[in-house]
């Protein structure tokens, strides 16, 4: 008798992808930090993951260490991350929460992202007990319904002849983030344009109910795409040639309660790039309008000799 490994049932359930609901489900288990002492935290690793850690992973990672010390009331509204040196899939992050600050309103966290010793990211995150205030905010774009576009990974169908075929995989593989780009934007063969972007993005299943986590997972998501918008002008990605690409700091305000499950618009723009660095800005609207968070981040956009 053949054993699991040979067996054609193996081998097909070796082959299937993850559904929909699985993914979520897995990036809920990646956000969902370990407690191992007072204020100090491990962030599992990506399984499957390979070479540098996903930036939008650590901020997540670290707001998630930050949110263990905080009164239930407090809800993050704020955070601002300074990246010092690539993470590595192949060890766990440790999270030192400091408890800089406990007011009557609000709340501040320092987290300290570390790998073997070294630290890998700096973040502060700013909690408020909600209150009632004045209410303004700026309309979202009129852009077509997410139903009506393509998805990333249909995108990247279109160019699969000029892509080579391990980056294909990568870039079409199941992803917890479903993203479906409003203006199409080959970034193998990248045309010059303004640098204005928008993405409905959203979790691929339900993550459930604790807001926490919703927020955990938009913080995720926030460092997706974000950075190629500088660089549209100049017609290049991260995929171009001699191109080093990579997020030097990012911050991210939430300005209401988020829902991760339900399509997100992430409009984006770049107003400045120089010096080997780009400016980026998002504002992310729910599908009836409502501006819920903001994000900025300054990248490296350096093109090598």
């Amino acid at each position: 008798m053949m054993d699991g490994d040979q067996h054609p049932e193996g081998e097909a359930k070796k082959r299937r992808r993850p559904t929909p609901q699985e993914l979520a489900q897995g990036l809920v288990t990646l956000l969902d930090v370990e407690e191992i002492d007072v204020d100090l935290y491990r962030g599992p690793r990506n399984p499957g993951g390979r070479g540098r850690v996903f930036g939008g992973q650590v901020i997540a990672q670290a707001l998630m260490s930050a949110v263990g010390s905080v009164e239930a009331e407090r809800v993050a509204h704020s955070v601002h991350a300074y990246f010092m040196r690539p993470g590595d899939e192949d060890f766990p992050i440790i999270y030192r929460v400091e408890r800089d600050y406990d007011g009557g309103s609000f709340s501040n966290r320092r987290v300290i992202a570390m790998q073997r010793g070294k630290p890998i990211l700096n973040m502060t995150a700013s909690f408020q007990r909600k209150e009632e205030g004045l209410e303004h905010q700026v309309e979202m774009p009129d852009v077509p319904a997410p139903d009506d576009l393509p998805s990333e990974a249909e995108i990247f169908q279109r160019y699969k002849d000029e892509i080579p075929e391990p980056l294909y995989k990568f870039l079409t593989r199941s992803r917890p983030i479903e993203i479906r780009p409003v203006e199409i934007w080959n970034p193998v063969n990248p045309d010059k344009r303004a640098p204005v972007r928008n993405l409905w993005i959203r979790a691929s299943g339900s993550i459930g109910e604790n807001q926490l986590m919703h927020r955990a997972v938009l913080a995720f998501a926030s460092d997706m795409g974000l950075l190629s918008t500088c660089m549209q002008p100049h017609g290049v990605s991260w995929m171009t040639r001699k191109m080093q690409s990579a997020s030097l700091d990012h911050a991210l305000w939430f300005h209401d309660d988020v829902r991760m499950d339900d399509w997100l618009l992430y409009a984006t723009d770049a107003p400045w790039s120089g010096g080997a660095r780009g400016f980026n800005r998002g504002q992310i609207f729910t599908r009836d309008g409502k501006l819920v968070a903001s994000a900025a981040q300054e990248g490296l956009i350096r093109v090598r000799d």
